[in-house]
């Protein structure tokens, strides 16, 4: 089993889940977040007084998957989120050694 994370832009919320629905995902956990990377921040302007924001509002969404659905599922969000624009976000892909479901107490796979 994988843990895939994915950090994009909040607007691209809607068509990332329904893009890992087409792929046959059962569900998804998704966390308002702030933060940044190259895209730094950038400057505003409010009642005449410059400021730098610099955490943009993010979301990161967190999946855990059979090894056999991972690959079409990063495609799936890649497609779905990238602007080609700078801050698209990042997509990180680590093991999961073991789930369990605290209702039933069902574990591995079975639990997902």
């Amino acid at each position: 089993m994988k843990k895939i994370e994915a950090i994009i832009k909040p607007f691209k919320l809607d068509e990332v889940k329904e893009a890992l629905h087409e792929v046959g995902l059962s569900g998804i956990t998704v966390i308002e977040a702030k933060g940044f990377g190259r895209q730094k921040g950038h400057t505003e302007l409010y009642r005449g007084a410059e400021y730098v924001v610099d955490f943009l509002p993010k979301v990161k969404i967190e999946i855990i998957i059979q090894d056999n659905l991972v690959e079409r599922a990063v495609e799936a969000i890649q497609q779905a989120a990238k602007t080609g624009r700078i801050g698209d976000g990042k997509i990180f892909i680590s093991n999961v050694e073991e789930v369990i479901r605290i209702r039933t107490g069902e574990t591995g796979e079975e639990a997902i």
